[in-house]
């Protein structure tokens, strides 16, 4: 009785990254082996089993996959980086909320693969984070969404403005009325700068914040009981860039303006 198709492609690493390699075209055993720093001997057997599930052929010594092959690595090529952005730390991804990603962008998050997950020491909880304050100012401009209050924002927002940065920032309704309560005053010159940019979501924002530079993303997310979290995502992948980037489109497009406070 032949084994689950699942178990044959990823119950073995040596079959799976055949597969792989094949996805770019029918390939000699001793690229198999230079790519993979394995034996002849080794890798046979796997190769075999390969071609015993159909999704290998081979002749003389050049392997090539199947139409069943090039179906499965196809739709592994979409999978494998989704995998590999939850793998970076499960149980962080498992336990806080994503609900607020465009379904558009949730197939997508493979591309978030290449990011650290980072929970900050006790004396650093309520700093804003140093690779966003080094970079934000000598960027072309910066993107947020925010649903809290620093009290470091005005001068950050000042300092990116005199270095002709064009902030873009989009915040909850309750950030938006402790500005108008609390610190009209401070924002008044921000506000006055027409590099800066400020929206309201109409809508709940299930997040702490996203902050997108030309170097940096940075990432809070909320806990799935939506308590707060101190834990951050930070990225700076190209791809990963573009993603996020395609993510402030979204909600830019579902804001609402804001020209004073």
């Amino acid at each position: 009785m032949k084994r689950p198709l699942l178990d044959v492609i990823f119950a073995s690493e040596k079959r799976k990254n055949v597969l792989l390699l094949l996805h770019e075209g029918p390939q000699e055993m001793n690229t198999f082996l230079m790519s993979l720093s394995t034996t002849r001997q080794s890798l046979l057997p796997q190769v075999r089993i390969l071609e015993d599930h159909h999704l290998v052929n081979h002749y003389n010594d050049t392997y090539e996959l199947t139409t069943i092959g090039k179906l499965i690595v196809d739709e592994m090529f979409s999978l494998l980086p989704i995998v590999e952005t939850f793998n970076t730390d499960v149980d962080y991804w498992g336990t806080h909320q994503l609900d607020f990603i465009p379904s558009s962008l949730l197939s997508k998050m493979g591309k978030l693969k290449d990011c650290t997950i980072t929970t900050p020491s006790f004396e650093d909880v309520f700093e804003l984070n140093d690779e966003i304050l080094k970079t934000s100012p000598i960027s072309s401009v910066h993107y947020g969404i925010v649903t809290f209050f620093h009290p470091l924002f005005p001068d950050f927002f000042s300092r990116m403005i005199s270095n002709n940065v064009n902030v873009y920032m989009i915040l909850s309704h309750d950030v938006i009325d402790k500005l108008k309560t609390d610190h009209s005053a401070l924002f008044y010159e921000v506000m006055n700068s027409e590099l800066f940019h400020l929206f309201v979501y109409p809508e709940q924002l299930s997040l702490m914040a996203v902050v997108l530079n030309d170097y940096y993303v940075f990432m809070r997310l909320l806990k799935n009981n939506g308590e707060y979290d101190n834990t951050y995502i930070l990225c700076s992948s190209e791809e990963c860039l573009e993603w996020v980037k395609e993510f402030f489109e979204h909600y830019l497009n579902n804001s609402i303006p804001v020209t004073n406070i």
